[in-house]
């Protein structure tokens, strides 16, 4: 049982990490996002590549899949999804779409449509097994294990910066009022695109960490964009507490579900989401007097 309640822990943060860069631009943004996904294929893909086929240490790839992502976002930001920021919901859910049709076009084409292997360090693949003879048996993996102290510290990291520091503020004024913002002699534009990037960053992250566990072909942005959004839904978009909750929920309730119940596949995840919604139609967390 302790295992199960470690391996949805550690699923629900990287889940966590790879929708929190979603749930900054839809909360704080008020930009959907669809091709999320694509940010985090993109992250994973450059660590198999640099591990893989030039002997890149894997703690090394994942700074490198981060910045690089992050790059690529700020890019993205500029160039594309900018020019959206003042149109109607319904038309950014159409262009981000169209977005992750062309990436997962673009990965198949240049990467082939198998499913990527990502091989860990020898010190990442062990298992620690503890309180073997009792009911309450504890099997750690190694690598779940980094994940969670990983995601975790990011998690405090990513807290701090929105809440006690001076960018945080910037960010919070210039979604609230622009104008306003602007005309204090905030940056918007840059603040905008330092948030957007660095929310890829992290997709790309959870991307890189995510590809041995969650498996990766080119499918990635949209096999997972049901989990990105109920992670977002279900956890609220007025701050980082509520998606990292509703990951940590859906995490355990996915691995749960699949070891007891594993012929209703993802129906339990859904009965959740649908009963936290109905009680909390917002989401887990929202400001007070928030929509």
């Amino acid at each position: 049982m302790l295992t199960i309640l470690f391996d949805g822990v550690a699923y629900g943060m990287l889940l966590f990490i790879l929708a929190v860069g979603l749930s900054v631009t839809m909360g704080l943004m008020n930009f959907i996002n669809l091709a999320h996904g694509a940010f985090a294929m993109l992250g994973g893909y450059l660590t198999v590549v640099l591990s893989q086929r030039y002997g890149v240490p894997f703690l090394l790839c994942l700074p490198v899949s981060f910045l690089v992502t992050a790059l690529v976002g700020a890019v993205c930001e500029r160039t594309l999804y900018r020019p959206m920021y003042g149109k109607a919901h319904l038309d950014q859910v159409l262009f981000t779409i169209g977005l992750a049709f062309m990436a997962v076009a673009v990965t198949d084409y240049w990467m082939g449509s198998q499913q990527q292997i990502m091989q860990l360090p020898d010190w990442l693949r062990g298992r620690t097994e503890l309180f073997e003879d009792t009911p309450w048996r504890l099997g750690m993996g190694h690598y779940r294990l980094f994940i969670i102290a990983v995601c975790g510290l990011l998690t405090l990291a990513l807290q701090y910066v929105l809440s006690a520091t001076r960018f945080g503020s910037q960010l919070r004024a210039s979604v609230d009022d622009a104008r306003v913002a602007a005309g204090l002699g905030i940056r918007v534009n840059l603040v905008f695109a330092v948030t957007f990037a660095v929310g890829s960053g992290l997709a790309g992250l959870g991307g890189a960490l995510g590809a041995e566990v969650l498996g990766l072909d080119p499918t990635f942005p949209f096999k997972f964009m049901v989990y990105f959004l109920i992670v977002v839904a279900v956890g609220g978009t007025s701050s980082i507490t509520g998606p990292l909750l509703a990951a940590l929920l859906l995490g355990v309730a996915d691995v749960a579900g699949k070891y007891f119940v594993p012929k209703l596949g993802a129906f339990i995840v859904y009965s959740l989401m649908i009963a936290i919604l109905i009680w909390r139609p917002h989401g887990l967390f929202t400001r007070q007097g928030g929509k």
